[in-house]
């Protein structure tokens, strides 16, 4: 069984910026992809963007340019970098791993972008 945790989130002013983090409690050798999602308060869970095992990344319109998904195999962690932060980007962002046949997500973390 693996365990996502995830970190970074935090209050930050509009054009800033944050890193999050996915530390998985295993091995990531058998990732097949790694997605971070977001629900905003009263809307349903979105994908903001996703990597591959062979490192291939897709991302919302919405972020593109601004948001980066990488991930260190040796450290079994996945990140988020984003910059340039928008007040809509205000969210809980969870993570989400496919590993084999299984899929495992963290417990989220709110990202809350504010003046």
């Amino acid at each position: 069984q693996v365990q996502l945790v995830e970190s970074g989130g935090g209050l930050v002013q509009p054009g800033g910026s944050l890193r999050l983090s996915c530390a998985a409690s295993g091995s990531i050798l058998g990732l097949i992809t790694a997605a971070w999602y977001r629900r905003a308060p009263g809307k349903q869970r979105d994908l903001v963007a996703s990597i591959t095992r062979g490192s291939t990344t897709n991302y919302a319109d919405s972020v593109k340019g601004r948001f980066t998904i990488s991930k260190d195999n040796a450290k079994n962690t996945v990140y988020l970098q984003m910059n340039n932060l928008k007040p809509e980007d205000t969210a809980v962002y969870y993570c989400n791993m496919r590993i084999w046949d299984n899929d495992y997500w963290g417990q989220g973390t709110q990202v809350t972008v504010s003046s």
